[in-house]
């Protein structure tokens, strides 16, 4: 058996492919390999590895098998435990199929051409793979090489002279079988008269050739949730050795001339560079740019962002991006602080079922998120969530952390502080609310520190009044000494937070003035502290509202530090994959009907759990004179306004996020629908088209009626109306970023008239006005 002592990383790719695809069944497949290598300890795979590993079935070309392997291969996983565990679950194919590898020869590493001087030192090197024993000999066109016969697998030519050009192959024996390498050349060349310390003769003694890059990396233009590969070869003697760089950071675990990244998100944007070396020489590939263009689950026929635009995102401010200079040798680092990954929550609540209804979250929650994405944030937005879906939200949140992850939770609306705690009001809280009718922040904060989170910023727009109709004293659990906490609240203790309504559009004041700083490089604390300057010299909430800082953050630790961590991770894996999961819209429709009017369906996320659907008619018969398809017989889980419903433009459905990029080419008009509160969808989505139109020469309309599902789009996929166990078993985490290419409102706070206190004014006035609001509870 010594045969199947190898690691499984040795296996060519092909090979776990096929056995990937031998594992990707439910009666004899990776689940119950899974349980068999449970027996050893370092294979033991815990809730989120499962989880990743059944979300690849949401790829197209995804295998929940080869994802399970992958995970054994990075745990060092020996050919001959996975074939003992397969023999346990009696899987009789991938048995057969390991025991023919395990005794097939196999080249890993071929000669290379090459050109060198006279007099040199040449070294020829092939590598083989299989059974133990393998010997090696090399041949100069048919005739061998006794002197290099035996087990090495390496030919030295020392000193190089004129009869020792020509071809060479290597031929790896076991037994009766053998295996052959690719030919390599050696050539003779004249010394290069160059001298400069730069120049390439000039090189260590005894080297040959040196390195040559003969394949650069490409710049690419990808959509989140595709896939990118990146690829630089080269020939050199010794043969070359691979490491890549993401913005001017080695990825420890890419060391192959393929860079692979399975789920691309905004994490992934900027700069690579392949690092390619060997015993005497190092080069520097080309820097090859990936763009994140607009979200793959939108349908780029309806006029989001071209690539071309995309491509814009990355001229952003070197601090969010990490933008690698051209230069032969990456610099040393100038940030010390890294993130494994960086996730925000974003509640904002308006319509309270008893409370006055607020304005300003909706447009903050827009706007924080938007800056956030930009920042590589995995956002998820939610807007009007009662207790159940804010307590599964949050939840689902504190999956996605793990250690070293940024964690960020934002809440706009309703709120109030009593005994030091701060509590977060949901939207069908009873006029008189305890704080077992609300979320208390300090226990989410005690949850976040058993992740080990890098860092956890806790951002509170609500009044920090006290409730009387509360006299409990909510004991939370002791807070670890981490030193990475930060919270940021908009008001002071007993005091309120306001917002400004102006028109159809409300800001809130802490938000205001949080969005001119929150991208800045700074140490979390530093920008902070700048937003309540800002908030100081504001003449209209002076003595009225004032931005609080409570912090013991240690580190300089930025909301901008860069996302470190291996692409194979399989935390970061997962959490791209729940992303895909928790995020994607129906693809794009086109119904036909009787009559012959063509009608299309459109989708975009206007928050995780909003969504606007566009209806256009594409084309109608000549003898059709008028036609109109509109949207109806929506489910009641839902909330659709009918008045709002297949408006002709987004402002008049309703949403004021959406940005021109998102529209359908104004050479067809389009009806909008606005579809909120997709949490609560139990059930697919299905609603109707009506298709009215009118003939030539006929006064009566014709109505048809076309029945169309799009399943569980965003959000409603998590099932947050479910109560959720403290320790779920099996849950789809909230993940990556959820709003379809959608930019923040660029227009600054409106400066307000010298009589700026007459806008204060109860919650029931008049709309029309410009006025303050004020979060209370």
């Amino acid at each position: 058996m010594e045969e199947f002592n190898y690691s499984l990383a040795n296996l060519p790719e092909d090979v776990l492919d096929r056995l990937g695809k031998m594992l990707d069944n439910s009666t004899c497949g990776w689940r119950q390999l899974a349980q068999a290598v449970s027996e050893a300890p370092k294979f033991r795979c815990s809730e989120r590895d499962v989880t990743s590993c059944s979300l690849q079935v949401l790829s197209a070309t995804g295998s929940p098998g080869r994802s399970f392997l992958d995970l054994l291969v990075e745990r060092s996983c020996s050919l001959l435990f996975l074939l003992q565990c397969l023999r346990k679950i009696d899987h009789r194919e991938a048995v057969q199929l390991l025991t023919a590898m395990a005794t097939e020869i196999r080249v890993t590493v071929q000669p290379t051409s090459l050109r060198a001087t006279l007099g040199s030192r040449v070294v020829l090197t092939c590598k083989a793979a299989g059974p133990p024993g393998l010997s090696y000999q090399w041949f100069k066109g048919k005739e061998e090489i006794l002197e290099a016969t035996g087990h090495t697998p390496e030919l030295v030519v020392c000193p190089l002279g004129p009869e020792h050009q020509g071809s060479y192959i290597c031929r790896v024996n076991h037994g009766d079988t053998c295996a052959f390498s690719q030919w390599a050349q050696v050539r003779l060349v004249q010394p290069s008269p160059c001298t400069s310390p730069g120049c390439s003769s000039s090189m260590f003694s005894g080297s040959s050739s040196g390195v040559r890059i003969i394949y650069q990396p490409n710049s690419q233009v990808a959509s989140e949730g595709d896939a990118v590969l990146l690829e630089c070869a080269a020939v050199a003697n010794p043969p070359p050795q691979y490491q890549w760089y993401h913005n001017l950071v080695p990825m420890p675990q890419s060391k192959a001339r393929q860079l692979k990244i399975s789920c691309v998100t905004t994490a992934h944007r900027g700069q690579y560079r392949c690092k390619v070396f060997n015993l005497y020489h190092e080069v520097w590939s080309d820097p090859a740019t990936v763009s994140i263009g607009p979200t793959s689950i939108s349908d780029p026929s309806w006029g989001a962002v071209d690539c071309a635009q995309g491509s814009q995102e990355v001229d952003r401010p070197i601090i969010s991006t990490g933008v690698l200079p051209q230069m032969t040798n990456p610099p040393p680092l100038s940030k010390q602080f890294y993130a494994t990954d960086k996730v925000a929550l974003l509640i904002g609540n308006l319509n309270y079922r008893y409370h006055a209804h607020l304005s300003a979250p909706m447009a903050d929650v827009h706007e924080l998120s938007n800056l956030l994405r930009q920042m590589d944030f995995k956002v998820v937005s939610l807007l009007d969530l009662n207790w159940q879906e804010m307590h599964s939200a949050v939840t689902e949140f504190l999956l996605l952390l793990g250690k070293g992850v940024y964690g960020l939770l934002y809440f706009a609306g309703h709120g109030y502080e009593n005994y030091g705690n701060s509590f977060m009001v949901p939207i069908d809280a009873p006029a008189f609310y305890t704080s077992k009718h609300c979320l208390c922040v300090q226990n989410i904060l005690t949850r976040m520190q058993e992740k080990e989170t890098g860092l956890n910023v806790f951002l509170l727009d609500m009044c920090r009044k006290r409730n009387p109709n509360d006299e409990v004293a909510v004991q939370s659990r002791l807070l670890k000494v981490t030193a990475n906490i930060v919270f940021g609240y908009a008001t002071c203790v007993d005091a309120e937070a306001y917002e400004v309504r102006m028109e159809d559009l409300s800001n809130g004041i802490f938000i205001n003035f949080l969005k001119r700083r929150v991208c800045e490089d700074e140490k979390v604390t530093v920008m902070l502290d700048r937003v309540a300057e800002d908030m100081g010299r504001f003449e209209v909430t002076r003595g009225r509202q004032a931005l609080e800082l409570r912090s013991n953050l240690s580190e300089r630790r930025s909301l901008t530090d860069l996302i470190q961590t291996s692409d194979c991770s399989v935390a970061c894996s997962t959490r791209n994959l729940q992303w895909a999961v928790a995020h994607v819209l129906p693809k794009s429709r086109f119904i036909q009907f009787d009559c012959g009017v063509k009608v299309q369906l459109g989708f975009a996320a206007e928050f995780s759990n909003i969504m606007v659907i566009y209806t256009r008619v594409l084309d109608k018969p000549k003898e059709i004179v008028t036609c109109s398809a509109q949207l109806t017989d929506f489910p009641e889980d839902v909330d659709i306004d009918l008045k709002k419903s297949n408006q002709e433009t987004l402002l008049e459905a309703g949403s004021l996020s959406l940005i021109k990029d998102q529209l359908p080419s104004p050479e067809l008009p389009s009806l909008y629908t606005r579809i909120c509160s997709l949490q609560r969808l139990k059930k697919e989505l299905t609603f109707s088209i009506c298709l009215r139109y009118t003939y030539v020469n006929l006064e009566d309309e014709v109505e048809e009626r076309r029945n169309v599902t799009v399943g569980k789009p965003l959000v409603s996929k998590l099932n947050l109306h479910q109560p959720r166990p403290r320790s779920p078993s099996s849950s789809l985490s909230l993940d990556s970023c959820t709003i379809s290419e959608v930019s923040s409102f660029s227009e600054d706070f409106a400066p307000l008239a010298s009589n700026a206190w007459s806008l204060f004014a109860p919650a029931n006035a008049d709309k029309s006005q410009g006025k303050m609001n004020y979060h209370s509870y």
